[in-house]
């Protein structure tokens, strides 16, 4: 059982190491939802969202008084809307309806963002998963708390080239859309390989086909209570460093699983999972890359940063998994560079490259986040840096994504600030050199030989 001693345990973490339980997501299936009138689907949406959602940013604001625990965000996932629209939208446009009744939807029951607006394509596209990707730039462009994603890839089916290239296109369009907002539509969109059912963090966030009909996800951070632990234990062997993760993983868990249950508890709604994501914001103190630097590295990005970031991500999850029976989404630390103070000096620094951020996804729990290159990068560029990081998704059996923003107007050096927890950035160089041919080949990378198990 959880007691309140343990919430008082963690006092200190909360008033001092900027530790708070980063989201409340109440998963929502929409299938139900599905009719050939797309008036109907459109009120469907709208009256089950603000049914079952009626109560969520309530409930959080109530267990943050009485625990004193912040609760920073409370979101709503729902069913990939490619399947709940496949009879009733013909065209782009009619998706854009849905997104639109999404929007009005979350307004209406206050929560900051709603995830779901994606396609799941990692073999092939329908008709309908192509007509809602080629809505997404207009439905990020004109809505205000819509979040998209799209799976192109997985270790079981490979990775669909065909809609890697489009997707270079669509990110690029959605870039030109929000121009006005230095591109902040591309920081609403994410392409996935292996991208996981009960994901409680936005832009990624939907509600798999394989969950039930609501249910409750709670995302954890504490990347400055990690840091400050291991200020505790500076100069010790690895072993050390290792167990004082573990413990200060399990510390914070709990503190995500109290929520989890009284949330769940009061509103009636199954709990699903905690994610136990080291999820920084643009505070000071609150990084990923402060960690690395308390591990014993210049910077991040410094030779032995990709070393760093695996034992990191390994002891998370080790004290997590022994906190809590149900974990789950992503589990283990974020690198964006926009949402990390520590990263953004790193990259002012010369010590942090787009290369070194990619060897770093194949050990970190998400993939390229949250980073701002030049307006006039090509769209098969974005397609070769998607398709790049979906590869070392499907090889290593994990969950990768690609939350890259080409900000119009903008050049190497120029900073962009996108307010609120997605900060700001410097804007980074790309390759220059072309990978043209390989994009416009077209069809499907096949899954790896290791994919055939069953």
């Amino acid at each position: 059982m959880i007691n309140i001693h343990e919430v008082i345990e963690t006092n200190k973490m909360i008033e001092q190491e900027n530790l708070d339980v980063r989201t409340i997501t109440l998963g929502i299936s929409l299938l139900d939802c599905a009719d050939n009138n797309l008036e109907e689907v459109n009120k469907k949406i709208y009256d089950k969202i603000t049914t079952v959602a009626k109560d969520l940013v309530a409930t959080g604001k109530s267990i943050e008084r009485e625990y004193g625990i912040p609760i920073v965000n409370k979101r709503i996932s729902v069913t990939p809307i490619s399947l709940v629209g496949a009879a009733a939208c013909k065209s782009p446009e009619d998706y854009v309806t849905i997104a639109q009744t999404l929007d009005r939807a979350a307004k209406t029951v206050g929560v900051n963002f709603i995830g779901g607006y994606s396609a799941l394509v990692s073999k092939g596209m329908t008709t309908s998963d192509l007509n809602l990707i080629k809505s997404i730039p207009k439905a990020l462009a004109i809505t205000e708390r819509v979040c998209s994603s799209v799976n192109v890839g997985s270790t079981k089916t490979g990775i669909d080239m065909d809609a890697v290239k489009l997707l270079g296109e669509i990110v690029i369009e959605t870039a030109n859309l929000t121009k006005d907002r230095d591109s902040l539509g591309c920081a609403k969109l994410v392409v996935f390989c292996n991208a996981p059912d009960d994901n409680p963090f936005m832009a990624g966030a939907f509600h798999g086909i394989t969950e039930g009909d609501a249910i409750i996800n709670v995302g954890v951070s504490g990347p400055g209570v990690v840091k400050k632990a291991l200020e505790n234990v500076r100069g010790a062997d690895f072993g050390t460093l290792c167990e004082t993760i573990k413990t200060t993983a399990f510390k914070i868990t709990r503190v995500g699983q109290l929520v989890a249950q009284e949330a769940s508890r009061r509103l009636n709604i199954p709990f699903g999972i905690i994610d136990l994501s080291l999820a920084p914001t643009p505070a000071v103190g609150d990084s990923v890359a402060e960690i690395f630097q308390e591990i014993g590295l210049e910077h991040a990005g410094a030779p032995g940063t990709t070393a760093a970031l695996a034992l990191l991500n390994d002891q998370v999850k080790k004290g997590g998994v022994m906190a809590s029976s149900y974990v789950g989404g992503l589990s283990g630390a974020f690198i964006p560079v926009s949402e990390d103070q520590g990263m953004i000096n790193a990259v002012q620094a010369g010590a942090l490259t787009l290369e070194k951020l990619e060897a770093m996804t194949c050990v970190c729990s998400v993939g390229l986040d949250m980073i701002a290159i030049p307006g006039d990068t090509k769209a098969t560029t974005i397609s070769g840096i998607i398709a790049d990081e979906m590869a070392i998704g499907m090889i290593n059996q994990k969950t990768t994504a690609v939350r890259i923003i080409p900000v119009i107007g903008k050049k190497v050096g120029d900073m962009v600030e996108f307010g609120g927890l997605l900060g700001y950035a410097p804007v980074m160089p790309v390759n220059p050199f072309s990978c043209d041919d390989f994009i416009n080949r077209g069809g499907r990378i096949p899954a790896p030989i290791h994919s055939f198990k069953n």
